[in-house]
């Protein structure tokens, strides 16, 4: 997530298709019903990488067994400082030269990617098969069905589940570019939202910001943990004591 900024949308003309995967790419696929009556989001305890849309929320006792105990191996430490922090220093925005990532290198830029796994009823740039210029989303954040279109481009924002700026401060101030590039531009780190909540973020924790639905926390601070394990990512212990709460 990029605090305190409207969202730019970076284009590239031109761009190839983004391939198509197994499942609910397109943002059809089951999960919480938005207020279009349409199911939307993947459990995220089955979509380890990301490449599913959304999040679903998390309902059964096994699930919430399973989602504790994930949560649960996350280290704790101390939040490090600031100091150095420039988002610039995870690579430009929605950069597709990324190594390692899902869609990485795939001619078609990180938020169009993101755009077309979550949302549906998808219109292209005329000449483009990347572009996107009008959409309907479900953000699972407020449990709204959105009517975006690219004239509104910040009505429509990609949330960092883990913040960059939060990353920066558990550990990736010492990574190399590269690799602060993959947490900026991986999918399992990235999702449509509603633009003002996601302004509301900042670079805050689970134990300061959680997504106003009640019913997507537990999912959230799945998505959160998962992300923290890829990247050998600490989070605060008051953060970790927090995701646990969400998933009793």
């Amino acid at each position: 997530m990029i605090a305190g900024i409207s969202v730019a949308v970076a284009v590239l003309a031109g761009c190839g298709p983004m391939p198509e995967l197994d499942g609910n790419v397109t943002g059809q696929g089951g999960g919480g019903k938005g207020d279009s009556g349409t199911e939307q989001g993947v459990n995220p305890l089955d979509n380890p990488d990301g490449t599913g849309p959304g999040l679903k929320e998390i309902t059964s006792d096994k699930d919430r067994t399973k989602a504790r105990a994930l949560i649960d191996k996350v280290a704790t430490k101390g939040r490090g400082t600031k100091t150095g922090y420039d988002r610039d220093k995870f690579g430009y925005a929605w950069a597709d030269n990324v190594e390692d990532v899902p869609w990485g290198r795939n001619g078609c830029d990180t938020r169009n990617d993101l755009l077309k796994r979550d949302g549906r009823d998808i219109k292209y740039r005329s000449g483009s098969n990347c572009v996107i210029v009008s959409m309907t989303i479900y953000d699972p954040y407020t449990g709204k069905t959105i009517e975006w279109s690219k004239s509104a481009a910040a009505k429509v924002q990609i949330d960092h589940v883990m913040p960059l700026s939060y990353d920066w401060q558990m550990g990736a101030s010492r990574w190399s570019e590269s690799k602060r590039k993959q947490i900026a531009n991986d999918p399992l780190n990235l999702i449509p939202v509603d633009g003002s909540t996601n302004g509301s973020k900042g670079d805050s924790g689970p134990a300061t910001w959680l997504p106003p639905r009640r019913d997507i926390r537990c999912s959230y601070a799945v998505r959160f943990a998962q992300v923290a394990l890829k990247y050998d990512l600490p989070v605060t212990s008051a953060d970790k004591a927090a995701m646990l709460e969400q998933c009793k």
